[in-house]
């Protein structure tokens, strides 16, 4: 098996010369396919850094991420949207759900957005609704449902896409 990640001396730092923040200080590590993995570490420690550098929702300042074996820290434009949008799943620790859509709608938006046929979604949806135990609130809004429901929501909208890999910031935390 390959490796999905490769994380290579990466450092990321915040401010100017002045005030500046070293939140990662040279980290490497590899993944391999269907390797789970947990960071763990004291609050204000850098993990959600960390994991906003692999997700591409921040840039490291030193080094390099490789997923699949694609430097995806040299993604831009287009390339970068395509990779966020195909290859990566990302389950936030606040859910992240959108407020005016159904959670079938929070679900179901990720296919949209790859432009995959109405019926395939339905039946992608269901499917994972089903493994997820979260059929009977398909029609709910968030602000309708519980934090956990809305976890499994945010879980079935990660993994909808079947991404390379799968981040999960602090999924078990309740709110």
């Amino acid at each position: 098996m390959g490796n999905v990640l490769e994380v290579q001396n990466i450092e990321k730092y915040y401010g100017n010369k002045s005030n500046l923040t070293k939140a990662i200080d040279n980290i490497s590590f590899n993944v391999k396919e269907k390797e789970f993995v947990g960071i763990m570490g004291a609050s204000g420690s850098g993990k959600t850094t960390l994991l906003n550098c692999i997700s591409t929702i921040d840039r490291v300042t030193a080094g390099h991420i490789l997923v699949a074996g694609k430097d995806i820290t040299k993604l831009k434009g287009n390339n970068l949207n395509k990779f966020r949008r195909e290859e990566l799943g990302f389950i936030f620790q606040d859910f992240n759900l959108l407020d005016t859509l159904t959670a079938y709608e929070n679900i179901a938006l990720a296919l949209t957005i790859q432009k995959i046929h109405a019926k395939e979604i339905e039946a992608r949806v269901k499917n994972i609704a089903e493994k997820l135990d979260i059929t009977d609130i398909l029609n709910k809004y968030p602000y309708q449902v519980s934090g956990g429901q809305k976890q499994r929501v945010a879980s079935a909208r990660a993994i909808i896409t079947n991404p390379k890999m799968i981040l999960a910031d602090e999924p078990t935390r309740s709110t």
